[in-house]
């Protein structure tokens, strides 16, 4: 992989505001094998409403075609992360039927479960505000880093509603007992707060350092078998919350027998025992 700077050259910034002018999520390639999937109504905090939910399931299923993809990284453009649900959106749902928003909340419950499901690693970076439905966002990426200005709040219940979609990730993410008491209360959680809770796992000083420490895991996740990275996150979802009975013993030992003989797996076995480079280790890592 190429590095990813920081600083962006002249021309991805170019490229990046065209972009900019045209949609309010952009999917856009900053080196081979990552994508940033990036939320881009500054003006509104970033808030989304139908519309953008519809983008962000489109530039999913973009990524999702990219064979080459290894990492996907979530963000927004301006000082909030997002404030969660646009208002006018809200207003107007308000007025329809039930069955347009039962409808409506369908399309937001498969934004939730396409993000959480992503196969490849995903890795959200959270500055400012993540109000309500953006929790979700934030629970359903597989490593958070938010700056030490971010705060988090589940908002909803202090207009009525609940935070009903995002639950199952959320509660996930923090645990029922955390859930407990900020579904109900909804406080400002602050980012030291949402650290210790497990929302996020690391945290940088200024949102100005979330370019350079994703650039961090970038390197560290390049070092690994993509098919294997894929094949653990699957395995994740197969285990987690189940009872350790013979089933999932099973699903366990199956799927170590299939990863070993794969591609990848033999490739990482003999490339260990013979003390050579592993050939999807990008050539600028030199240390195995």
């Amino acid at each position: 992989m190429t590095h990813y700077s920081s600083k962006p050259t002249q021309k991805l910034k170019d490229s990046v505001a065209d972009s900019a002018t045209e949609a309010a999520v952009i999917l856009h390639y900053p080196q081979a094998g990552v994508a940033e999937l990036i939320l881009n109504r500054p003006a509104k905090h970033n808030a989304f409403d139908d519309l953008i939910i519809q983008q962000l399931l489109d530039k999913l299923a973009e990524a999702t075609a990219n064979t080459q993809l290894r990492l996907l990284i979530l963000r927004s453009n301006g000082k909030h992360f997002s404030a969660g649900a646009d208002l006018n959106w809200m207003q107007r749902m308000a007025h329809n039927s039930h069955a347009d928003n039962l409808a409506d909340a369908q399309q937001l419950a498969k934004l939730m479960q396409t993000l959480n499901s992503f196969r490849t690693p995903t890795l959200a970076l959270v500055q400012g505000a993540a109000y309500g439905g953006a929790v979700g966002l934030a629970a359903c990426c597989d490593i958070v880093i938010a700056s030490e200005d971010a705060r988090f709040c589940l908002s909803e219940v202090k207009i009525g509603l609940i935070p009903a979609v995002i639950s199952p990730y959320v509660i996930r993410a923090i645990g029922e007992r955390q859930a407990r008491r900020y579904f109900l209360s909804a406080e400002v959680i602050q980012a030291e707060q949402a650290q210790s809770m497990g929302l996020v796992h690391e945290l940088v000083s200024a949102p100005a350092e979330l370019a350079s420490a994703a650039q961090r895991f970038i390197q560290q996740l390049s070092h690994n078998s993509p098919q294997a990275m894929v094949a653990a996150k699957a395995l994740i979802f197969t285990v987690s919350q189940q009872p350790i009975d013979q089933s999932v013993i099973a699903i366990t030992a199956h799927s170590i027998a299939d990863i070993r003989v794969s591609t990848e797996g033999q490739e990482g076995l003999n490339a260990f025992l013979n003390k050579r480079r592993p050939q999807w280790l990008p050539e600028e890592n030199q240390d195995v």
